[in-house]
């Protein structure tokens, strides 16, 4: 009883008090390509996070060797490092984490693989227009969280704010990367249920390109909310699957708009309809 107690205890001072976290250096034995390594965030509510064939594997079969991909809520880079290891060196991945706390971790991880990576890590979030934003996080030290203002349901407990920078995805996209466009093959989008308002600021690239797209249905989005996201992507011509996980050979479902209630959280992967 005497443990239960100090444990929570120690978990609730951890979760109100502000500290910069640091990482520890894991390694991971990838087919192909040897050793490769990955900073796993030491933060208390941070899961531990691993690279594996299977993973790598999945992001094979999105988008090539030499192709771009793009990040948006990279975090620590659990979902950037493996995209990268999968499209190579000769490929392109944007990590986009607006926290400045993760973005030093996204930083480090990016640093680690050289020979077998090429990551770009960008410390904004995709937003309508460029500026200053606050998001919410679930603890002081700011582990998990997003544009969660923009969503309906209130009660998300993530009582703690942070002002990021934000910027309009599609003009910094065509200023920058004009001549890496033609390679994009997906786009994965996690961001706390804004996904569907990022969609929304890219319409261009999505219509001119047409990576696949993976996106989350989150657990606090509404009825009406669910649908939109379903609506929005349904829109640029995509079909919509629900994934099991990000693994090779997972389980992948069709789902149409009245499965969006079918669970309270998921995974989403929308192909386009002339590839599909």
């Amino acid at each position: 009883m005497l443990d239960f107690i100090n444990t929570f205890f120690k978990k609730r001072k951890e979760k109100r008090s502000f500290q910069e976290y640091g990482f520890d250096v894991k390694t991971f034995e990838i087919d192909n390509i040897g050793t490769v390594q990955y900073a796993q965030w030491k933060h208390p509510f941070e899961q531990q996070k691993s690279i594996t064939n299977s993973n790598v594997n999945f992001y094979k079969t999105l988008a090539k060797p030499g192709a771009m991909i793009i990040d948006i809520g990279a975090h620590t880079g659990d979902t950037t490092v493996p995209m990268a290891l999968a499209v190579g060196k000769q490929g392109l991945v944007l990590g986009l984490e607006p926290n400045k706390y993760v973005f030093k971790i996204l930083e480090k991880n990016v640093s680690l693989n050289p020979e077998h990576t090429n990551i770009v890590p960008l410390c904004f979030a995709a937003t309508e227009a460029d500026g200053d934003f606050v998001f919410n996080y679930s603890d002081a030290s700011f582990c998990n969280g997003g544009f969660l203002s923009e969503i309906e349901m209130k009660n998300h407990k993530h009582d703690y704010t942070l002002t990021v920078t934000g910027k309009n995805l599609e003009k910094y996209l065509f200023a920058n990367y004009t001549n890496e466009l033609s390679k994009l093959e997906l786009i994965k989008v996690d961001a706390e249920g804004y996904d569907k308002e990022i969609l929304k600021t890219i319409p261009n690239i999505l219509k001119q390109f047409r990576p696949n797209i993976m996106v989350e249905c989150f657990k606090k989005l509404n009825v009406k909310e669910r649908e939109e996201l379903f609506d929005v992507i349904d829109a640029f011509d995509y079909n919509l699957f629900r994934l099991a996980n990000f693994e090779e050979n997972g389980e992948m479902v069709q789902i149409m708009k009245h499965n969006m209630m079918d669970e309270k959280h998921f995974e989403m992967l929308a192909i386009p309809k002339e590839k599909a």
